[in-house]
């Protein structure tokens, strides 16, 4: 019987409420388990503390995770689905996807207007290409800025007049006890969200079988089986962080929808789609709406970024 489980999470404060939403859930099953925070700084997150931008790459934010995970350094570990790659190590599985936080986009002004009051050539701050092309494609009248850095730090930067608005994940915001800062959620019809944006990814080694087993009692078989379309439809896209790229999936009486996006970087070139079918097998839904999207001339677009 396990007694003990080391859980690696990054060390920025929303990666430790998102661990600590996972031990609550672990004690809920195991109270007799103890959980322990094992903090890693990734890539990611030295670019970060340094004020630089994100490096390019797939997996800055968890590179470091994966390899003390690998190791045997720690057990589990914690990640935002959407910083985790299509790709993972073999030997490593996501054990459980728990269900899915808020999935929506959040606009933050400084002056509480909300998207259509937002003024012309007012300065929205963003770093993700996913956000500057379907801001660009809204309000082509809008300026959008660099901005990087953690939550806290963008809403300094906010706050300083650096910009006019930014827009944020919904989910970061109210895990950090922030919603009130919240002006508007855009809507899917505005701002497809990121790959598994909202979503926790709960990764394990493929044969420590007692921590596998315990672990998978946390997955939410909707919100697995949504995220797992989602992240089909990037990998068939060829995907990677800087790729302008959305899609959001649900399921409601066993069916699965899904929405997707691809965009050039100025937003003047913006194809979407949608998708419904049963969700017994999420990863080939995923895979038809990006074939759907290759049809329609996604790989131009994406070429013209």
């Amino acid at each position: 019987m396990i007694h003990r489980i080391l859980i690696g999470s990054r060390a920025s404060a929303l990666a430790l409420a998102q661990t600590n939403e996972v031990i609550a859930a672990i004690r809920e099953i195991a109270p007799q388990l103890d959980c322990q925070v094992v903090p890693i700084r990734t890539v990611g997150d030295k670019a970060h503390e340094l004020g630089q931008n994100t490096p390019e790459g797939k997996n800055v934010f968890t590179k470091e995770i994966e390899d003390s995970l690998l190791k045997g350094e720690i057990q589990i570990a914690i990640h935002s689905m959407k910083d985790l790659t299509t790709n993972i190590p073999t030997e490593l599985i996501i054990a459980a996807v728990p269900t899915r936080a808020d999935y929506r986009d959040a606009l933050i002004s400084r002056g509480r207007e909300k998207f259509g009051e937002l003024q012309g050539r007012a300065r929205v701050g963003t770093r993700s290409p996913r956000r500057r092309t379907q801001l660009l494609a809204a309000r082509n009248d809008l300026q959008v800025t660099d901005m990087h850095g953690n939550v806290d730090t963008r809403l300094r930067k906010l706050d300083a007049g650096n910009c006019d608005a930014i827009v944020l994940a919904a989910a970061g915001l109210k895990r950090l006890g922030l919603e009130r800062r919240v002006t508007e959620y855009l809507s899917i019809k505005t701002m497809i969200p990121a790959i598994g944006q909202g979503a926790l990814a709960i990764e394990v080694k493929r044969d420590d079988l007692e921590v596998l087993k315990l672990i998978s009692r946390l997955d939410d078989r909707s919100t697995h089986h949504a995220v797992d379309a989602e992240r089909a439809f990037a990998s068939k896209m060829g995907a990677n962080c800087r790729t302008p790229i959305a899609a959001y999936a649900r399921i409601k009486n066993r069916e699965l929808t899904i929405e997707g996006m691809v965009a050039s970087a100025d937003g003047r070139m913006l194809l979407r789609s949608q998708l419904a079918s049963d969700d017994s097998n999420p990863q080939k839904v995923g895979e038809e709406l990006a074939e759907s999207l290759l049809r329609k001339g996604a790989q131009e677009v994406l070429e013209a970024t």
